[in-house]
């Protein structure tokens, strides 16, 4: 059995989650499920970041004590997983003890291999990236991820040298050891690193400062910079920091295959993540996936301009599959892309309710009036499986290049071929002359209901099983790999209510 272990990024509580932080855990929970539908052991985590400039200043200014109100918001991203409906296995908080405690364990590693040293840095600070920010990186004299002029600070820190391991990155990186998903992402941190390498970084704040964060070993005059203690959670939450070797989980599953972040955010994972973990001597992740960003009706969301995107808006009222759907279909898998409510109801109208939903509810319709509910016919097709088959390669090869809308379209492609199948071969038609070609026909529309609902279900996972149910297959067994002749012979069918109901258009 293999393993996979997979997690987001940690977003912070300074507010509640967001249609950005939805779509990069939906495409983790995908990868996950695809992984766990294969048989591989896997392990998803994902989590919130509690600490930093940006949680404290954002409490202060709501009149809140900082732990309270980086509770709140705890509590909503960790609802996600029933909200979204997420399978992950961990959740982790980096103000929890066990965090803390791996936290400042990697930091020690850090210091003991030479890594750790003093200085004074004076540089451009933006709170909303949490790091400081070359002046020639700024536009027009602003942060170009929040578009906010940073603060001019100087301070004494300890700083990471991160320049020691930049060939090695750059190397990693180039050869594919460490894979960057998608390639223009995997050529714009070689364009980060470029000639002159990684400088190194500054890895602590003055207490003085930022009372709020992880204590420096042996310096309590000075707090963990938060992306050397966030980052970090991805070992801690496994268990690195428990005894000598950490929990079994970490042996088990770390290094991990992949980190699913935001392209904001790639050269923290790609730049600095990789050389804490070479010089505290451990291996390094296998992949790092990169995603866009989400805009609203063609622009950025904005308070001000009121198109901000509740994802549990969309849920309360459609569902959490169709949201689901979208997020991963709609949006290109490793770039921007726009959430619109018009163009929401026509793929789900389209897709969902018209294509999918349809060809599930004709063909148990069908099989419940000509054969009783109940599967017969079972003869070989190799053509049938020859197609299948080529599908489902096609479809993991995407998965394992984190392309999921890729991946769909494989699905949707069966789903449409079936529905040709169905006006091709007119089964209420071959009910009054061949029964026998009749039981045929039905057998391999029930096949390619099958395999279209399990290359589903990573993506809908509630739909998906219900119409895996409905063909009479349960705990679990859904026949992954098994392309044709799963369905057995009078395994009874099971019709329940239209699976996409049509949204009527106000």
């Amino acid at each position: 059995m293999s393993k996979f272990y997979i997690t987001t990024a940690i977003p912070y509580v300074n507010a509640a989650p967001h249609i950005g932080f939805a779509m990069e855990a939906i495409q983790t929970d995908c990868l996950a499920r695809y992984h766990e539908m294969k048989g591989d052991e896997t392990y998803f985590l994902t989590g919130v970041d509690e600490h930093g400039v940006k949680l404290y200043e954002t409490a202060q200014e709501a009149g809140k004590d900082t732990q309270a109100f980086a509770d709140e918001n705890a509590e909503k991203y960790e609802s996600l997983r029933e909200d979204l409906n997420l399978s992950n296995h961990g959740f982790i908080r980096t103000t929890s003890d066990y965090h803390k405690e791996g936290a400042q364990k990697l930091w020690k590693a850090l210091v003991d291999k030479g890594d750790i040293y003093k200085g004074t840095y004076k540089g451009f600070y933006c709170s909303g990236c949490e790091a400081f920010v070359l002046e020639k990186d700024l536009v027009d004299g602003k942060c170009p991820n929040h578009d906010k002029k940073p603060r001019v600070l100087e301070e004494e820190n300890y700083f990471f040298k991160l320049s020691k391991y930049s060939n090695k990155i750059r190397d990693l990186i180039k050869s594919d050891k460490l894979q960057v998903l998608p390639e223009s992402r995997k050529n714009e941190i070689l364009n980060i690193i470029g000639d002159d390498g990684l400088r190194d970084v500054s890895f602590s704040r003055p207490k003085d400062v930022l009372p709020w964060g992880i204590d420096v070993p042996d310096d309590l005059d000075q707090v963990m910079y938060v992306w050397c203690d966030a980052l970090s959670n991805y070992i801690t939450g496994i268990g690195y920091g428990e005894g000598e070797k950490g929990s079994k989980d970490f042996q088990n599953f770390w290094p991990a295959q992949a980190h699913v972040i935001g392209k904001d955010i790639l050269r923290f994972h790609a730049g600095i993540w990789i050389g804490m973990l070479l010089s505290a001597g451990l291996p390094v992740p296998d992949a790092i996936y990169v995603h866009g960003f989400v805009t609203s009706e063609g622009k950025k969301m904005s308070k001000s301009l009121g198109n901000v995107v509740d994802p549990l808006e969309y849920v309360d009222e459609f569902g959490v599959d169709p949201l689901r759907y979208y997020l991963l279909r709609e949006i290109p898998t490793g770039d921007d892309g726009d959430f619109s409510r018009s163009r929401f109801v026509e793929l789900y109208n389209s897709e969902l309710a018209n294509n999918f939903g349809n060809l599930v509810n004709r063909v148990l319709m069908m099989v419940g009036r000509y054969l009783d509910g109940k599967v017969a016919g079972k003869e070989a097709n190799p053509e049938l499986t020859e197609r299948i088959e080529g599908l489902w390669k096609e479809y993991g090869e995407s998965m394992d290049n984190f392309n999921m809308k890729i991946a769909i379209e494989k699905a949707i492609s069966l789903v449409d071929y079936a529905n040709k199948y169905v006006e091709d071969q007119k089964p209420w038609e071959l009910a009054k002359l061949d029964k026998a070609g009749l039981e045929a026909v039905l057998y391999n529309l029930l096949e390619m209901l099958r395999n279209s609902a399990l290359m589903l279900l990573p993506v809908i996972p509630g739909k998906a099983e219900e119409v895996l149910r409905s063909l009479g297959l349960k705990d679990g067994d859904y026949g992954y790999g098994k392309y044709f002749g799963f369905l057995k012979d009078g395994t009874k069918i099971l019709q329940g209510d239209p699976l996409f109901p049509r949204i009527e258009q106000k």
